[in-house]
């Protein structure tokens, strides 16, 4: 029997132990910019914290962030197992609110919330698939690079949004880019109204019904991936193409279904923020949350528990930055950003860094399994 590779870890601690040290680096390095600017670290990590979760207020908008997370990273992952790198979300997420919207416009005054949810839901989900189906069908039949098709439709989606914001979609007599607000019947509940019908006292915040959806598309994920055909042969062909040609499956086939797949989960971020928070179509309402998706499913490795778990970092971030930003002045918001952009460095791009170092911790640890 062939010996591991030098760098081989456990599975646990490449899921665990490998992302908890990139993330201290990422830390260190974050209080060392926060010393040169002239401030306390340890002031600083116990404010974005406390601002994260330091009260039931502070916990429902970090988990309001992260529920963008978990779809973004859903759409990321699932591609990543096929072999693809989609990195469209952004533009998969725009067009999807599109169709939320479009949806939310045209049926909200006219259908009840129970039947007005679930269209939107597809409305949504078939908006932001179609766009992600056909970058798909010109790498699978026309030999385009995933990478640079999916980046360039984010831009046409951007362009695509402004000029019916602009000229179509505007509410008349405004300035400001937005549509008419959504019926009631086209919103989702937040989950403290939610709380106050039954009786209970819940802190106000903008985490909505959206939240359930996230963690159910999230159980889905595992489920399809691990436990129907169409999840093995997605796995396969990420895994070995020319294996999978053998055994009878098309690579082309595969590559339209899951970023088909991964377009509708990027669409879903409109419920969170367009039926859940704003009640109308805005522009700009994706936030960057597409290209932190891909961060989202690196940290994740993934698997849908290691994506929500990611998720509520990146959430916990964005929050507690903007906490942070506001009691400590000299900490500006750009900081936050770049705080933000290292953990995606080290938990992305430099994720093996620290790989072959724990790997010899291991094997002197346990000699015996080495």
């Amino acid at each position: 029997m062939s010996a591991a590779p030098p760098s081989s870890l456990p599975r646990w601690a490449d899921v665990v132990v490998l992302p908890a040290a990139n993330l201290l680096a990422a830390f260190i390095l974050s209080g060392l910019v926060v010393v040169a600017i002239g401030e306390n670290p340890f002031q600083a990590m116990s404010i974005l914290v406390t601002g994260a979760f330091g009260n039931a207020e502070s916990i429902g908008y970090t988990l309001y962030y992260a529920t963008n997370f978990v779809f973004t990273g859903l759409a990321v992952a699932i591609a990543f197992h096929a072999g693809l790198f989609n990195i469209g979300g952004e533009g998969q997420a725009y067009i999807g609110g599109l169709g939320v919207g479009l949806a939310c416009l045209w049926l909200g005054g006219l259908l009840p919330a129970p039947i007005m949810v679930p269209v939107a839901i597809l409305t949504g989900a078939a908006f932001g698939a179609a766009w992600a189906t056909v970058p798909a069908y010109l790498q699978a039949y026309r030999g385009s690079h995933i990478v640079i098709t999916t980046i360039m439709f984010n831009f046409i989606a951007a362009s695509v949004m402004t000029y019916l914001m602009v000229n179509v979609l505007i509410k008349p007599g405004q300035q400001s880019p937005e549509s008419h607000e959504f019926a009631a019947a086209a919103t989702l509940p937040r989950l403290h109204e939610m709380a106050e019908s039954f009786g209970l006292e819940m802190a106000t915040s903008p985490l909505n019904l959206a939240f359930v959806w996230a963690l159910l598309c999230a159980g889905w994920y595992h489920l399809f991936l691990w436990r129907t055909r169409w999840g093995y042969e997605i796995r396969a062909v990420g895994a070995n193409e020319t294996a999978a040609i053998y055994a009878g499956i098309s690579p082309a086939r595969i590559t339209i279904l899951v970023m088909a797949i991964s377009g509708a989960l990027a669409g879903f971020v409109a419920l969170n923020e367009l039926m859940g928070v704003h009640y109308r179509i805005i522009l700009n309402f994706t936030g960057g949350y597409g290209f932190v998706g891909i961060a989202v499913a690196l940290i994740g490795r993934n698997r849908a528990l290691g994506i929500c778990l990611a998720s509520l970092l990146f959430g916990a971030l964005y929050q507690g930055g903007s906490e942070l930003s506001l009691d400590m002045p000299t900490v500006t918001r750009e900081l936050v950003v770049v705080i933000q952009g290292l953990v995606i460095l080290f938990c992305g791009a430099l994720e093996n860094v620290f790989r072959g170092r724990i790997a010899q911790l291991f094997r002197r640890l346990t000699p015996a399994a080495a």
